[in-house]
């Protein structure tokens, strides 16, 4: 999953970044709030970490204009006001969740993982043919027998399946499940893919994973 932290504390954007990592997430980082605003209406993110205070735009306006365009992204906002009337308003301008500064790392990995549990629209499960994922209970089955995946092959395979029928690039693979900074190219793609093919379509009769000539990858239950 990819979150986007909006946060010009660099004490606190490192200790984020750095954490989220660690937990598997793939993270961008803005510093300030037009930035944020671009990657947040440009990129699909799993999650939005939001400081209030930022420069240039700060984060309630940035949440408001996010919120104005159509998205429904979900977004916890990070802010050092600790008045009920400054959460009310956090939330009442778009927010999922509000956490006051200074908090434990625990505690905000912890909320990440609540909002990431919610449903968003009726997104919580994604099928095709006999393929099934669960966005909450974030497992994997094809007819009905779990499969088994790293952090990563759920990401690839969710982004896969949330454009079921369509056509992806490598390069929208590695925007969505990658951080802005990653090196690897597009060939760690088709590596992923190789993986996804061996434990989503080895031993099963109609394969699911498709290659799109001169394009990219495609899940689909039609033959290609």
């Amino acid at each position: 999953m990819r979150i986007l932290v909006i946060e010009d504390e660099p004490r606190v954007s490192r200790t984020l970044v750095k954490g989220l990592e660690a937990d598997h997430f793939a993270v961008d980082l803005a510093e300030d709030g037009e930035e944020g605003l671009q990657l947040a209406t440009e990129i699909d993110y799993d999650a939005v970490l939001l400081d209030w205070n930022l420069p240039k735009l700060d984060g309630l306006t940035v949440l408001k204009k996010l919120r104005k365009s159509g998205s429904n992204t979900r977004v916890l906002l990070l802010s050092g006001r600790k008045e009920v009337s400054d959460r009310v308003l956090g939330l009442q301008s778009g927010a999922d969740d509000y956490l006051v500064k200074p908090f434990s790392f625990e505690e905000l990995l912890a909320r990440v993982h609540a909002l990431l549990r919610r449903p968003m629209e009726l997104l919580d499960k994604l099928a095709v043919e006999d393929l099934e994922l669960d966005r909450v209970r974030r497992s994997v089955t094809r007819g009905g027998k779990t499969i088994n995946l790293t952090q990563r092959e759920y990401s690839v395979l969710e982004y896969l399946m949330r454009n079921a029928g369509r056509a992806v690039t490598r390069t929208m693979v590695v925007e969505h499940v990658w951080n802005l900074g990653f090196e690897g190219l597009t060939n760690i793609v088709d590596v992923y893919i190789n993986y996804l093919r061996q434990k989503v379509d080895h031993g099963y009769a109609k394969p699911l994973i498709h290659t799109a000539r001169g394009v990219g990858y495609m899940l689909t239950g039609q033959d290609s």
